[in-house]
């Protein structure tokens, strides 16, 4: 950066200045006469002292990144026109600008330090209303920036929440949710069931068809256990091809009902949609679990695995409760 001469001995007017339109330029002109203005060449950072300071750029354009201690600081970017100023909130609140400024192409910035900017505010009522609407629209602006953030980061945490082969809750989701479904469930004194699929001779069916169907088969359990539940039921990939089912206010009789349609659905699933090749049906084994009385959200998992390794052991492609 280096410094080319002062506002007043330049041919740039006050009237072309977003934050003096409408303002008396015989007020201002000669507070604004010595202030500096300084060049810098494209692809440079303004190196701003450790004091409050306004810059208004003349000629070319300034990218300005997002501060680095208001937790914007994501790669977003600003770009600031002639006319246009940076460095308000920094007079503001008397700090240092904390944004990382840099020239897009060579400019010429008017450099005025924070004291003089209180003293044209004190003079002129003009100034001030345009400072004001300065600061409405850039907060305005961060608003509308934060509830864009918002809406994604929530759109990223739902998909962190999902498995993303069969679009089922993961464990994740379960770890968050499960143990507060069964807090729900003993404080209020209702029911709540869970029940533990385990695709059968999964490992062989992959041996057999190879990975990429095995993949199509989970999608299709996947798919039978959505469309089998109601709106306030919850289905869970818990890992590999075990799925889960959690049932609020769900009876232990209406669990069984529940895991004896999704078992018979199961078998009736098809893997192979063009038809051509034996359809080796994937069954499923099912274990049903009730909350019981000082249960937590382990020692349901735990009975519903009990559950369900009786039912491969008794056969498979079948319910234990």
């Amino acid at each position: 950066m280096e410094q080319t001469g002062t506002f007043g001995q330049s041919s740039y007017r006050i009237g072309d200045l977003q934050l003096f339109r409408d303002a008396d330029p015989a007020q201002l002109a000669p507070l604004l006469a010595s202030c500096p203005i300084i060049r810098i060449g494209a692809g440079q950072p303004v190196e701003d002292p450790a004091r409050a300071r306004m810059y208004i750029v003349l000629a070319g354009a300034l990218a300005v990144a997002a501060d680095t201690e208001s937790g914007m600081a994501d790669g977003s970017v600003s770009r600031i026109l002639p006319g246009e100023s940076v460095g308000e909130q920094a007079v503001l609140d008397e700090s240092a600008n904390l944004s990382a400024m840099s020239a897009i192409v060579d400019s010429e910035l008017l450099v005025i330090d924070g004291e003089l900017v209180w003293k044209m505010i004190d003079l002129s009522g003009g100034l001030a209303r345009n400072l004001l609407r300065m600061l409405s629209f850039r907060i305005r602006a961060a608003n509308a920036l934060l509830r864009r953030r918002q809406k994604l980061g929530e759109f990223y945490r739902q998909l962190s929440m999902n498995d993303g082969l069969t679009g089922l809750y993961n464990r994740s989701w379960l770890s968050d949710m499960l143990p507060k479904l069964v807090a729900t469930a003993h404080r209020a004194g209702t029911p709540l069931a869970l029940i533990m699929i385990d695709l059968d001779h999964f490992k062989m069916f992959n041996d057999t068809h190879g990975h990429l169907t095995g993949d199509d088969a989970l999608r299709a359990a996947a798919g039978v256990i959505s469309v089998a539940l109601r709106p306030s039921d919850y289905a869970v990939r818990y890992g590999g091809e075990e799925m889960m089912v959690i049932l609020p206010e769900t009876t232990e009789l209406l669990a069984v009902l529940v895991a004896e349609r999704l078992v018979a659905r199961m078998r009736e699933a098809p893997i192979f949609p063009d038809m051509r090749l034996p359809l080796p049906h994937v069954t499923a084994s099912v274990g049903v679990a009730s909350l019981a009385a000082g249960m937590d959200e382990q020692g349901l998992i735990a009975a519903a695995d009990a559950a369900l390794y009786r039912a491969k052991h008794g056969g498979r492609d079948q319910v234990a409760l």
